[in-house]
C-alpha cells in the first residue's frame, strides 16, 4: 500500500466541487465523498491503479491525502500526481483572478461566495473527450455516465475493488480496436462509436497529439479540437476548459445569426444581447478574466447550479 500527500496552490476548497455532479462519474455519489473520499482509477505508466483522495478541508493550506492499495515506486507516484493534479486542479494558481476581478459586476460576488473553487476534470484530455462525445445531445446526464461506464467496462482494464471490479478508462490502443456497432449496443449511437474509435486510432497513429493539445495555446487547441470528428465549436469550447489550465477561448459561433455555446451565456450574464455583441465588446466584457477565462467561467457555472438547487428546493417546500 502507498500513501502520500499532494499539496495544492491556495486558495482551494475541494468541497465546493461536491455540488457539481458533472465533475463526477457513474461510480461516484457526491454526498458520500466527504467521508469516504474520492475514489477512481488513474493511469500510471503502462498500468492503471485505483486511488482514494481525501481533502484536508483547509482552503488556505490545501492538501490532499492519497491512498493506493498498490505499492508504488517514487516514479510511479510522480506519474500518478500528474493525473491527480489535472483532476483536482492543484497546479492552477488563480490568485491573480481574485485581484483582477474583485470589482467585476458579474464575477466579483461569486469569487467571494465560492472562495477556493477550482474545477475538476478527468485524468487526461482523452478521458474528457470520450465523455464529451458520449454525453453529446443527451439531456439526462446520469444515463450518459452509465453509458460511459459501460464502455469503460467493455474496453478498459478491470481493477479489483471491494470484492468486485472497477473499470479503468480505456486507453487509445484499447478503444481503437472496438467495433462501433458493439459500442452502439452499450447505448451510444453508432456515429458516436465511430467518433470514439476514430479518435483513438488518430491518437495511436500520431495524427492527433493529446499532450500537445493539452499544453498549447488555447486558440490552437480549439482549432485542433474542432478538426476532430464529433467535436463541434461548442464541444471544443467546453473541452478547452478541461485541460487543467487557467486560460480558455470562446470564439464566436453564430448559427442563423444566433450566438451559440459558452460565449452566448457569458454575454447574457453581463446583461448584453448575445446576438449583437462585437468581438471588441465581448473582450471588454471579460477584460478582468484575461488569462483566467477557464477559472472565471466556472464560478458562474457553480452559481448557476446553486440557484437551480435553490429553485428546486422552493418548489418542494
Amino acid at each position: 500500500m502507498s500513501s502520500w500527500t499532494l499539496k495544492s496552490i491556495p486558495p482551494h476548497d475541494w468541497f465546493l466541487c461536491l455540488d457539481v455532479e458533472s465533475y463526477f462519474d457513474h461510480e461516484h455519489d457526491p454526498e458520500t465523498l466527504f467521508e469516504e473520499g474520492f475514489t477512481r482509477p488513474i493511469p500510471v505508466g503502462e498500468r492503471d491503479v485505483i486511488v482514494t483522495v481525501f481533502f484536508n478541508g483547509d482552503p488556505d493550506s490545501p492538501e490532499f491525502n492519497i491512498e493506493c492499495k498498490e505499492s508504488l515506486s517514487k516514479d510511479e507516484i510522480d506519474e500518478a500526481n500528474k493525473s491527480l493534479s489535472k483532476i483536482l486542479g492543484t497546479d492552477m494558481d488563480i490568485r491573480p483572478l481574485y485581484d483582477k476581478a474583485a470589482n467585476d459586476k458579474v464575477l466579483g460576488d461569486k469569487l467571494s461566495a465560492f472562495y477556493g473553487l477550482k474545477r475538476m476534470t478527468r485524468a487526461n484530455l482523452f478521458e474528457d473527450i470520450q465523455y464529451r462525445i458520449v454525453e453529446m445531445q443527451m439531456n439526462h446526464k446520469p444515463t450518459a455516465k452509465k453509458m460511459m461506464y459501460a464502455i469503460r467496462e467493455a474496453y478498459g482494464t478491470a481493477l479489483e475493488y471491494k470484492g468486485g471490479t472497477l473499470a479503468a478508462w480505456p486507453r487509445p490502443f484499447q478503444l481503437m480496436k472496438a467495433d462501433p456497432a458493439n459500442i452502439r449496443k452499450l447505448g451510444p449511437t453508432l456515429r458516436k462509436g465511430q467518433y470514439l474509435t476514430g479518435l483513438a486510432a488518430d491518437i495511436v497513429g500520431g495524427t492527433f497529439d493529446v499532450d500537445h493539445v493539452t499544453n498549447c495555446d488555447p486558440l490552437e487547441a480549439y482549432e485542433q479540437l474542432t478538426s476532430v470528428r464529433g467535436i463541434g465549436p461548442s464541444a471544443a469550447q467546453d473541452l478547452i476548459m478541461m485541460r487543467g489550465k487557467t486560460e480558455a477561448v470562446f470564439p464566436s459561433n453564430k448559427q442563423k445569426d444566433e450566438e451559440k455555446g459558452l460565449r452566448r451565456w457569458i454575454i447574457w450574464s453581463y446583461g448584453e444581447d448575445p446576438h449583437n455583441c462585437s468581438e471588441e465588446k465581448f473582450q471588454k466584457l471579460i477584460q478582468n478574466w484575461k488569462g483566467y477565462e477557464s477559472c472565471a467561467l466556472e464560478f458562474l457555472y457553480l452559481n448557476y447550479i446553486m440557484k437551480e438547487k435553490e429553485e428546486r428546493a422552493k418548489k418542494k417546500s
